[in-house]
Parts: structure tokens; sequence; C-alpha cells
């Protein structure tokens, strides 16, 4: 099957993203989001983000323009009834997501592909939520979007070979590097990327370091773009707490318990970017 509509649910900074390859790659998006504020902040962000790329001479004012106008947000899920992918891009939350796959299903076509962005929760587990588990499958990008290579391609046990064939290809088309891996708690890139994140939480609370100065020791010494404490800021704390919680439910092992720092910054709100502080202040 060739994907030309992808359906996008959540229009935040994951689903907005999302959107934003997909139309640049010269397909059609529909984002879905609860609210028309929630929806139209996520098209002004691809907007903003767009403005950038004009200004770095990457793309043209009629290139904004075009992409735009393949980008279609909606409160109504019955738009998503031509979509030949539907990517649900919400919060890492199990019963949250379930919710929303059987929303979908209420209005998807019979033969449309039904993917989850998740970055921790088992796709075979929420494959088997769904009526057509083999149609069923993980692809998760990665924030930004627009510029992150990778796509991690993840099956479940009941994901079926053209399903994840389908989606691999897709993912080429928006410019992207699939990689297949099989479903495990946080899969290849955040099982080895969010404890190290959590790591450098009980280093700064037990006051080894300062904040800059473990970001820039990682930074210089480990060759990283940037340091685990703004790394997370830019993820979101709340997004790397409910990761952690995940993989100590999943394996059982305390080696993966949640930085208590990581813990007390969450419960203040103090989420990171998207909130104006984090470890940071922005």
């Amino acid at each position: 099957m060739s994907i030309q509509t992808v359906g996008i649910i959540g229009a935040g900074t994951m689903g907005n993203g999302i959107a934003q390859a997909v139309a640049a790659a010269g397909l059609h998006a529909t984002v879905v989001d609860i609210s028309d504020a929630a929806v139209e902040k996520g098209i002004q962000t691809v907007a903003s983000s767009l403005d950038r790329l004009i200004k770095k001479e990457k793309i043209s004012a009629a290139d904004k323009n075009a992409i735009l106008g393949r980008i279609h947000g909606t409160t109504d899920y019955a738009a998503l009834g031509e979509a030949d992918l539907i990517i649900e891009a919400a919060t890492e939350n199990y019963e949250l997501k379930v919710k929303i796959l059987r929303q979908i299903e209420q209005v998807a076509k019979s033969q449309a592909i039904i993917a989850s962005n998740t970055s921790s929760i088992s796709i075979t587990k929420l494959a088997a939520q769904t009526q057509k588990p083999e149609q069923f499958i993980g692809m998760h990008f990665f924030n930004p979007v627009p510029l992150m290579a990778l796509v991690e391609v993840i099956r479940g046990i009941q994901t079926s070979d053209a399903t994840h064939d389908t989606v691999a290809e897709l993912a080429r088309k928006l410019g992207k590097t699939p990689v297949s891996v099989k479903n495990a708690p946080g899969f290849v890139v955040n099982r080895i990327l969010v404890p190290m994140i959590n790591e450098a939480f009980f280093v700064l609370a037990e006051g080894v370091a300062e904040p800059e100065a473990i970001d820039e020791a990682m930074k210089l010494g480990a060759n990283h773009p940037i340091g685990p404490l703004a790394l997370a800021d830019l993820v979101g704390l709340d997004v790397c707490l409910a990761v952690m919680e995940v993989y100590l439910q999943e394996f059982g092992d305390s080696k993966y318990r949640p930085a208590p720092l990581l813990r007390e910054l969450v419960a203040a709100g103090h989420l990171g970017r998207k909130t104006g502080r984090g470890v940071y202040r922005y």
C-alpha cells in the first residue's frame, strides 16, 4: 500500500513535527487534537519552523505555503477516515493511548495502518487492544522531528511483514532512516539514553557538579552535542520520568528507579523548555 495521507493524533511537539515532515515530503497530514486552540498552536509551530528554514535559505516562501497547505488541523476524528496511516502521538500514558486507539478504529478505513509514536510502551501490548493487531506498529520519531534522521520501526509480535515494510518505506520517503527493532521497553535509543539522563539527576542531587558543569563534561568528554540535563529539559522532565517508571515496572530492576530530584522537579511543574523552567530557566 502506498501512503498518501497520514493522520496524526496530537498537535504537540512530536505531532506537529511529524506533520511538518509528512507535508514537506509532499504528502497530506491530518492533525487531530482535543481543542481548536491546541490545533492552531501546533500549526503555528510548524509555520514558525518553516520561517526559520526560509531565513536559512533552505526553502522558499512558496514552499512554506505549499507545506502548510498540505496540513489540515481539526478536532474531529472523522477527518481520519481517508488516512492510509494514522500515527498516535499523545502523552506517554498507556490508558490514554488505548482510549485514543479505540477512537481511531471507529473511523479508520479497514486497510489503514495504525502506529504509535510511543517511546517506551509495549507495541505488542498496545496492538492487543486493537481489532487488527497485524496492522499495528511502532513508529518512534525523535525530537525535533524535522531535523532528526532516525525513526525506530518497532514490530509487535502481531505486526505483519507488509505493515512493517510499508512503514519503513514511508520513513525513507520522509527523508528518515528507519531502524527495525524488536518490541522491548524503551526499544534501543531510549533504553540507553533515558537511564543516562536519570543518572545525571543523581549526580546533580549528590552535588558532584553544577548543572552547567555536568552538561559541559558530557559534551566535551563523550562528544555529545547536548548535555544530559539540557536534553532532559528539551525532551520534558515529565516524559523522562514516565519512561523510567515504565522501565522500573516492566523490568522490575531497581537500577531503573527514577532519581528523587527528577520526581521533585516534575511535582513542582518544572518540566523543562515547555514550561519555561526545568533544570534551567528559559
